[in-house]
Parts: structure tokens; C-alpha cells; sequence
């Protein structure tokens, strides 16, 4: 992906993938609470048909190039590098050719293989975030882009999609969708990422929770695609990231549905549920925190 390109991608889209949602918006603008720091009024506004953005409470403004440089704070070539490895969906459409005269163009990537977790390098991640013994929820996958060959844990979600994860990479390969698993339940739990959801899993016993249904996002980003799909449950929970869009989606769901509970006190001193999890050193830890709960 070359600058041009990457400019060519919604402003919009970008916000939203890294979980910034609009306060309002129209057919001609979109406004946001500033993506770089906290705020409580919107001040970040984006200009939909120019596709540009500006900061009125820093008065700065810009391409996505622009926006991706103070975010990351980071050089035009990782900004690249970065954009390269996501899967934007207004990207995709750049790369619809003719079919007559670019039929035989290869695929953007091919997976070799999806097998059961083997590798000594994908069981150290696992140890290292205190998964391991949840290897059976994800499976390990080869895959092939531009010549390059490459592996990681991955996790199937509802479109057929893998959430792909090692220590250097987090991608998605085909659409970007949730992940649903259904067990019959009048309770649902909600989780920003798998990590999450295996990490719930290892603590599951101590909660005392009864069997529930669970919703994985794979994205926060996802939070408006299923907020008017949880009207027939009678209790939800939802264990999202400490931060602006994790607090937002809180806000989302829990103005559709009463029921909604957010769990993050939890782990109210960490960045998210995995991140308390790894920095709990025994069992025991866990069931303190959990009774302080």
C-alpha cells in the first residue's frame, strides 16, 4: 500500500477500526471526541466528501497519512507498513480490476494449512499471555502473502474470516466480522478480542457463571453491527478494553439494553482483561480478585 492509496481509504473507517465512534453525524460530516486525547466535547470533525479531517482543539488537520503519523507517532514508512497489514474494506474496493483483463491476477494472500496448535513459538505466545491450556478454542494457521510465508494462532469468526495473532503480528485475513458461540442461554457475554474470551475461559470456574453464550468483536469497531441483536437476553455482560472506545461501547450497548453490566471493574487497574490476567502470578491471585469484585 503506497501513500495515494491509503489516503483513498474513508477517514471514517480508520477512526472506527481503532474503535472511535462518531458523537454525530450527517451525510457531510462526522464528529468525534479527539482520538489523541481525552476530552467531553467532540472536536475532531471529518469532512466526508473531501475525506479530511481537523482538530479544532489543536487546530490541526489532514489525510490519513497525517492522522496515522501523530497517532502512532511514527514515520510514513510504519504508517504504511501498518495500514498494509489491516483490512480495510474501502481498500479492497481500490483493488477491483476489470475480470476480462486481470483474470488470472493471484489472490492477495493463501492459506497453506489450519491445524492444531504445534508450533514451540505459538505455545510460548500462549504461555506468555497465560492461555495455554485454552489451545483447543484456536488453531494454528500457514499462510502465504506476496511470496512470503507466514504463522500464527488464529480465530475463526461468523463470515469465515481468521483473526490472526502471534507476538509481532495481529491481522485479519478475508471480512472482518464477530465471532459468535451459542449455547442456548438467556446470558450473554460480550469480549472486545479472543485473547479476552480465552482468557474469560480460565477464569470461568471462579465466577460461578452459569453456561452463557458468547460474543467475541474481533474489533470494537464491530459494536454497531450487533447492538440491536441482544434483545433476547436476559442478562448481558460485557468485558471491554480500559479506554475511550471501550468506554464508549459501554455507553453504545448499555443505551440499547438495560441489562447490559460492565465487568470491567474487574480489572479496572489494567489495560484490558488479558492484561490482569497475565499480571495475576498464581490461582489464588485470581480469587482475590475476583471477591474483591
Amino acid at each position: 500500500m503506497n501513500c495515494t492509496q491509503f489516503n483513498k481509504i474513508s477517514v471514517d473507517e480508520v477512526l472506527q477500526f481503532l474503535g472511535h465512534f462518531p458523537t454525530k453525524q450527517n451525510e457531510k460530516e462526522a464528529w468525534f471526541l479527539n482520538p489523541f486525547s481525552k476530552e467531553n466535547n467532540a472536536s475532531f470533525k471529518i469532512n466526508k466528501n473531501l475525506n479530511y479531517w481537523y482538530l479544532f482543539s489543536e487546530g490541526i488537520g489532514g489525510n490519513n497519512i497525517d492522522f496515522m503519523k501523530k497517532y502512532l507517532n511514527a514515520p510514513i514508512s510504519e504508517v504504511l507498513k501498518w495500514a498494509e497489514n489491516q483490512n480495510f474494506s474501502s481498500f479492497q474496493n481500490q483493488k477491483i480490476f476489470s475480470k476480462k483483463k486481470f483474470e488470472n491476477l493471484p489472490k492477495t494472500y493463501e492459506i497453506v494449512e489450519v491445524k492444531e496448535i504445534q508450533h514451540p513459538a505459538l505455545l510460548q505466545y500462549l504461555k506468555s499471555r497465560k492461555v495455554e491450556n485454552q489451545k483447543h478454542l484456536i488453531q494454528e494457521i500457514h499462510y502465504q502473502m506476496n511470496d512470503k510465508k507466514y504463522f500464527g494462532i488464529c480465530f475463526k469468526n461468523d463470515s469465515d474470516g481468521y483473526e490472526i495473532r502471534n507476538a509481532y503480528t495481529k491481522i485479519c485475513l478475508g471480512k472482518k466480522d464477530i465471532t459468535t458461540i451459542k449455547n442456548n442461554s438467556k446470558s450473554l457475554l460480550i469480549l472486545e478480542g479472543f485473547l479476552d474470551f480465552l482468557s474469560f475461559k480460565n477464569i470461568e470456574e471462579s465466577l460461578e457463571n452459569e453456561p452463557s453464550d458468547y460474543m467475541i468483536l474481533n474489533s470494537v469497531s464491530m459494536i454497531n453491527k450487533i447492538k440491536n441483536s441482544l434483545e433476547n437476553y436476559e442478562k448481558i455482560d460485557l468485558y471491554f478494553d480500559n479506554d475511550e472506545a471501550g468506554n464508549r461501547a459501554v455507553e453504545i450497548i448499555k443505551n440499547e439494553n438495560d441489562e447490559a453490566e460492565d465487568c470491567r471493574v474487574l480489572y479496572s487497574d489494567f489495560k484490558d482483561l488479558n492484561d490482569w490476567l497475565t499480571h495475576n502470578n498464581t490461582q489464588n491471585d485470581h480469587r482475590k480478585s475476583l471477591k474483591r469484585r
